[in-house]
């Protein structure tokens, strides 16, 4: 059995049903957390119907929040699921400002992790923007249509 994640009558990923419940869980977790509605369902017989001009602003903010986070345990924990969501934007024709994200993300950082190590900020390591572009290229490829 298979979930259909559909613009109108055009398909733009059509997991295995478990893939589909736990990606819709994690999206509320993060329509909670970033006190947006995602575009996203809710699912019904088997499809889930996406307002592309919701999921625009909420993938803006995610990769804002996600830009502005430095903390290792969270950036595990919410990469893949922000990969996936830039997936579906970009199938959508969301167009993302990398540069703005990259340059200059909105606000303070947050969720900053402090270790022995001392404090690490945001684009610590590298390029994030490029990273984040091959994670989703690479989960892209193991998206369904």
């Amino acid at each position: 059995m298979s979930q259909y994640f559909e613009i109108g009558d055009e398909t733009l990923w059509n997991p295995a049903t478990r893939a589909a419940q736990l990606f819709l869980r994690q999206v509320e977790v993060f329509e909670a957390e970033l006190g947006l509605p995602s575009g996203l369902g809710p699912m019904r017989n088997d499809e889930c119907k996406i307002d592309p001009a919701v999921l625009a602003v909420f993938t803006h903010a995610l990769l804002d929040r996600h830009r502005r986070t430095s903390h290792s345990i969270i950036l595990a924990l919410s990469e893949g699921f922000v990969g996936t969501v830039l997936v579906l934007a970009q199938r959508a024709g969301i167009a993302i400002d990398w540069a703005r994200l990259e340059a200059f993300p909105d606000g303070p950082p947050t969720d900053v992790q402090v270790s022995a190590a001392g404090m690490s900020g945001p684009g610590d390591g590298g390029p994030w923007a490029a990273a984040l572009r091959a994670r989703a290229a690479e989960l892209s490829r193991g998206m369904a249509r």
